[in-house]
């Protein structure tokens, strides 16, 4: 395991718009002149957090799947972002996670917001998706399931944690910005891992405005950086692996976790 560095861009999304979107992450990530071996862009990050599908929705090898794919091989790092996904009949509000060699992972959101009625257009991820970068492992998740613990817990087995990084990205409004501001920092000292969140900034579609506050919090709970509220931020971080090692000798409890099914 080797540090990984990675950068949150913080941006605000123009509304059901991917085209204008992806040009504006084009002018955000040209610039980046550092080495890093992950970007991160928010939930939905091409369209916003819209439940119109004939005017968002796209193929898995759409227009955006493309531009991931390109701009992935271009910084020859993993670009990652969720992006809404038709398959047939059904959508996903699905998190790509796109390597510079062209292949990808995914993850389908598995808790849909019932109170923008998410549940009645989405189909709900079944599995969890965990990734390899640099000998990180990466538990991949999207927004709402940060409200449920269960789901994003990490387990302990064979002397091996499931993942060392909680990756959230996110459409969250700055009306309930408390919860995610209590719930990061939970998640990362319940499970030893660090927590991601990108968020985007601004009004949405629908007049509600999201100040972002995206960061990464430590296995211990403490805020390694964080973005600038309320406006477009580019965060590099660097996470450490001495430190997370560290952490989880000379306080062992993975071997203590209950077991879930």
């Amino acid at each position: 395991m080797q540090d990984l560095s990675i950068t949150l861009i913080q941006a605000e999304l123009l509304w059901e718009d991917a085209e204008a979107n992806l040009r504006q992450f084009d002018d955000i990530i040209a610039p980046i002149d550092r080495s890093t071996d992950l970007i991160l862009l928010p939930e939905m990050f091409n369209t916003g957090f819209s439940m119109n599908v004939d005017q968002c929705a796209e193929p898995p090898e759409g227009m955006t799947m493309k531009w991931l794919r390109e701009r992935a091989a271009a910084k020859n790092c993993v670009v990652a972002g969720s992006v809404l996904t038709r398959k047939g009949s059904a959508f996903f509000n699905r998190f790509i996670w796109m390597r510079p060699n062209g292949t990808h992972a995914h993850y389908d959101k598995r808790h849909l917001f019932s109170m923008a009625g998410e549940d009645k257009i989405m189909s709900a991820g079944g599995s969890r998706t965990i990734v390899g970068l640099k000998g990180w492992n990466i538990s991949l998740q999207v927004c709402y399931d940060l409200r449920f613990p269960v789901w994003s817990r990490n387990s302990y087995r064979d002397g091996r944690h499931d993942f060392d990084v909680l990756v959230y990205v996110a459409n969250w409004p700055e009306v309930r910005k408390d919860a995610y501001q209590r719930l990061l920092p939970a998640r990362a000292i319940e499970n030893q891992s660090y927590v991601v969140w990108v968020n985007r900034v601004g009004k949405d579609g629908r007049d509600i405005f999201h100040s972002g506050d995206s960061g990464v919090y430590d296995p211990v709970g403490n805020p390694s950086a964080l973005a600038k509220a309320g406006s477009r931020d580019v965060l590099h971080v660097t996470l450490s692996a001495d430190f997370l090692l560290q952490q989880r000798s000379k306080f062992r409890i993975g071997p203590d976790w209950d077991s879930f099914t």
